[in-house]
């Protein structure tokens, strides 16, 4: 049996909650290109991608801080292979929402059914505005994957996904990088040729 395509997406804000719940939170000491590899199996990588909400500074101390981490993030993220989608984040009564970065998801998964270009899509969320995609994706003859966290599943996403995969801490821990274990991310999972549109 030939691998399956797959398409790697990854909610931004989603997972990083999910791994401050487990004090695993800091993004670039988190080997990606191992968690793809775990995602994978035997699986072949057409596109990962990364989604989150851009940091716009407006002049203050935090924001700075804010945009400069966010930044750092990307720069990791290319290492590792993943592309990054953002979305955009707005102010509300001192709270701030992350908007945009669901549609985008959506978007991908839909143009990656429509077009051919996967067979598989694993998706690193738990947020259910997707569920209306993931069975459209379904309903194409696609595996849709559910990828979530074994101490906060979502039940709704587990029941209408293909099949689901939940992530104990001891799976994620291992994907933790020690500074001497930074130099040997070169070998990371890259994308076959196949671009999605």
């Amino acid at each position: 049996m030939a691998p399956e395509r797959c398409l790697v997406l990854i909610d931004g804000s989603n997972f990083f909650f999910k791994l401050k719940d487990l004090r695993l939170h800091k993004l670039l000491s988190f080997d990606f290109s191992a968690f793809t590899k775990f995602l994978l199996r035997n699986h072949t990588l057409v596109s990962a991608t990364y989604y989150v909400g851009k940091v716009r500074t407006d002049g203050t101390k935090k924001t700075k801080q804010l945009h400069a981490s966010q930044q750092k993030l990307f720069v990791h993220l290319k290492k590792h292979h993943y592309r990054y989608s953002l979305g955009y984040l707005m102010k509300s009564n001192s709270i701030i929402h992350e908007k945009g970065v669901d549609v985008n998801i959506a978007v991908d998964m839909l143009v990656a059914t429509y077009e051919n270009a996967i067979d598989r899509i694993i998706l690193v969320s738990s947020d259910t505005d997707l569920l209306p995609a993931v069975r459209k994706v379904k309903e194409k003859g696609k595996i849709i994957e559910y990828v979530g966290f074994s101490h906060m599943p979502s039940v709704a996403m587990v029941a209408n996904c293909t099949e689901s995969t939940l992530l104990k801490k001891e799976d994620l821990q291992r994907l933790v990088l020690t500074p001497a274990t930074f130099r040997s991310t070169r070998a990371a999972v890259r994308p076959k040729s196949a671009k999605l549109h």
